[in-house]
């Protein structure tokens, strides 16, 4: 221990361990995600790369792409710079190396689960939350630890006030917890197979109430507090405005929570709710441009330095993104946009600008920046980091422009009408084809993204190569402990005295997500007001809930929304606009977000048997230069008919209607439809066998035809 001046000091080491550790789990699993996200955007420029077989179909491998991109390469990415700047931040070493490795591992472990169960099928079926109860609880866990030992290393800091990246890390982990939590709400089945508690348009509600703000908390808010870290640290410059980041951490954390129902805008929601949604996601223009400005002008004064420093690159292509798509969120949320844009290619361009453009970008940006320090040498090739940041530019570029032209061409011919108010373009399969040009240029500019990042994985290790094999923790002076809780001098700034009460700046941050999550979530209280006939909503049968779980097995909702819109175009092309009781019963619904083949709500009745028999074995036997893979896997693998009764059971709990009778008998009375199915089509001389009554294809033909056929309904 030593003294300078009046102010006692001491040595500790922090722990970089567990920061290299997180770093080379980000390398990892990135480099797995992008391959994956390859191998997908290739299946929809080519069906045959669906290679005809269950677990590497796009329904199944889209789920595995946005879990790691999301929670393997974009999870891990927060832990490492949370990890490192909060130590370093606080003066004072991790809680405990202990929790910090059940972190690690857990989290590690969490992410397998998720790539051994999520190609065999087994779903949820709502996105970006796809991973079912048992990995559910074990985030839970693992999220519990990090908090702990996050909130544990504040209580024991050196520094009185905690530094504006700490806010968004706060900001992050409690409501984390709280989606995660909420939405997660879920009652078993059996160890693979459970349902949510909640049903139609209450599902709706809690998932895109939790989809949006898994973006806003688990993709913004911790990256912008590596921004608002490693960027001054970067460029050896102080944030550009400590006013401006007070009012973007404020102005976000409170409005952000509120934009859930923009996902859900010309649907079945109540127009008041989506009207709040659209406000609200308008409103958040002003904070996130904040943001970017604060974090480009951090920058002022070293812009030589940008053009010769790779790592600043990165970081000003990163924030521009940033920018980017905080500009285009709010503009897709204006009801007369999103009526052109959802469910098109233009969604999935606007996403990946946040996801490889600004997380990417930062994340790149701080691992060049940590390596060298972790591993104590210089980075081994600044050449290389240059050919890597030109590629990964040039290809998310080519990307991002493919999905706009592709998504405005999809919402342009959907809605394309004669002057005699008919469809310009009645086949949807029409709109398929004139966009898989895009398709290969998308995949073109995924596969420079990826060569970039293959020159980054060289160059460190190479560099790793060559450190010392045995790395110390750095080590550092810091204050000697002293009382967290003493009188600040008169005359100090509110919030500056706010930034020395880590349990009040902590709660008035959860406040203000919880008064957006109830506003936001206020429609389920109030959405069957809006349904006069809950009795004449008929549940599924047993074939047909066996059906239904076959389809969101297979990850159909990736590519076919159930949920027609109010527009002309939309009911002429798919029927009546669908109203909200129609899915009332459907644990989880099924509106879906992305249409690459057409709506399916009222598709029952519109084909026959035979046509969905066939359609499943071969798309194209029925519609030519379909780009839908083949299901013959479906005709061969048997419906679980012993599971039945257990299923409505636990839908009986969660408030579908059945009776004792229809729980006992579900076995029974699934045979006996999939008999009468089966006959049908041997009657129809397709060459049809009855030993497909008791496949998986029989049970799905029953969900298909089920689907609309609510006459009660239907006016």
């Amino acid at each position: 221990m030593s003294s300078g001046g009046n102010v006692k000091t001491e040595t500790i080491a922090y722990d970089d361990k567990i920061v290299r550790q997180f770093v080379t789990a980000t390398v990892i699993w990135g480099l797995v995600a992008f391959l994956v996200g390859l191998i997908v955007a290739l299946q929809l420029a080519s069906w045959r790369l669906n290679f005809g077989t269950s677990f590497l179909t796009f329904g199944r491998l889209r789920p595995l792409h946005t879990n790691a991109a999301i929670f393997a390469f974009g999870g891990n990415a927060i832990f490492a710079g949370i990890y490192y700047s909060m130590q370093r931040l606080l003066k004072t070493r991790l809680l405990n190396d202990t929790l910090s490795a059940i972190h690690f591992w857990g989290w590690q472990l969490i992410i397998l689960l998720a790539a051994l169960t999520l190609p065999f099928g087994i779903t949820h079926g709502k996105e970006y939350a796809e991973l079912e109860w048992p990995i559910d609880l074990l985030i839970t866990v693992i999220w519990v630890v990090f908090a702990v030992n996050f909130f544990g290393t504040l209580m024991r800091r050196r520094e009185r006030h905690i530094y504006v990246a700490i806010w968004f890390y706060i900001a992050t982990i409690i409501t984390v917890a709280v989606l995660h939590i909420v939405n997660s709400i879920e009652v078993p089945v059996s160890l693979f197979k459970s349902y949510p508690i909640y049903a139609g348009i209450h599902d709706a509600m809690v998932q895109w109430w939790y989809g949006h703000n898994a973006v806003a908390f688990f993709l913004t808010t911790p990256f912008l507090g590596l921004m608002y870290y490693f960027v001054p640290k970067a460029a050896n410059r102080p944030v550009y405005s400590y006013r401006l980041s007070i009012i973007h951490f404020w102005s976000l954390v409170f409005m952000y929570i509120w934009a859930g129902p923009h996902h859900l805008l010309n649907s079945a929601v109540p127009e008041w709710a989506q009207t709040l949604g659209m406000v609200f996601s308008v409103a958040l223009w002003a904070p996130s441009w904040g943001g970017m400005v604060n974090g480009l002008l951090t920058l002022r004064g070293v812009w030589d330095k940008v053009r010769t420093e790779p790592i600043l690159k990165f970081f000003v292509v990163g924030i521009t993104f940033y920018g980017m798509s905080t500009f285009e969120g709010p503009l897709l949320s204006i009801k007369s946009v999103n009526s052109l844009a959802h469910y098109t290619d233009w969604i999935i361009g606007h996403v990946h600008e946040g996801t490889l453009g600004w997380n990417g970008f930062i994340t790149m940006a701080m691992i060049y920046f940590l390596v060298p320090k972790l591993w104590k040498r210089e980075i081994y090739s600044k050449q290389l980091m240059n050919y890597h940041f030109w590629f990964a530019t040039i290809g998310i570029i080519v990307y991002v422009v493919s999905m706009w032209i592709s998504g405005v061409t999809q919402g342009l011919m959907w809605r394309a009408m004669t002057d005699q108010a008919r469809l310009v373009y009645p086949d949807f399969v029409e709109t398929v084809t004139r966009i898989v040009p895009m398709y290969w240029a998308r995949a073109f500019g995924g596969t420079l993204y990826i060569v970039g990042y293959c020159f980054m994985i060289y160059n460190l290790v190479k560099t790793i190569a060559s450190a010392p094999k045995d790395l110390a923790d750095e080590k550092a002076q810091v204050p000697v402990r002293f009382d967290l809780n003493q009188t600040e001098p008169s005359g100090t700034p509110s919030h500056r005295r706010l930034e020395g009460m880590v349990t009040v700046f902590t709660v008035l941050a959860l406040v203000g997500i919880l008064v957006g999550s109830i506003f936001s979530l206020a429609p389920m209280l109030f959405a069957h007001a809006y349904v006069d006939m809950p009795n004449k909503i008929k549940p599924y049968t047993a074939l047909e809930l066996a059906g239904r779980d076959v389809y969101i097995k297979e990850g159909c909702y990736n590519c076919h929304s159930q949920m027609i819109r109010t527009s002309v175009s939309e009911v002429l092309r798919y029927g009546p606009a669908t109203q909200m009781e129609e899915s009332m019963y459907d644990h989880p619904f099924q509106w879906g977000s992305k249409r690459t083949g057409p709506d399916i709500a009222r598709v029952g009745g519109k084909y026959t048997d035979m046509w969905h028999y066939r359609h499943m074995f071969d798309p194209r036997a029925v519609v030519a230069n379909s780009i839908m893979p083949e299901y013959t896997w479906l005709f061969t693998t048997k419906t679980d008919f012993a599971i039945l009764s257990r299923k409505f059971e636990v839908l009986k709990q969660v408030g579908v209607p059945y009776s004792a009778d229809e729980i006992a008998n579900a076995e029974a009375n699934a045979r006996a439809e999939a008999k009468k199915i089966t006959e049908g089509l041997v009657a129809s001389g397709g060459g049809v066998t009855v030993d497909v009554e008791d496949k998986e294809i029989i049970a799905l033909i029953a969900y298909m035809q089920r689907l609309g056929r609510n006459p009660e309904v239907i006016k």
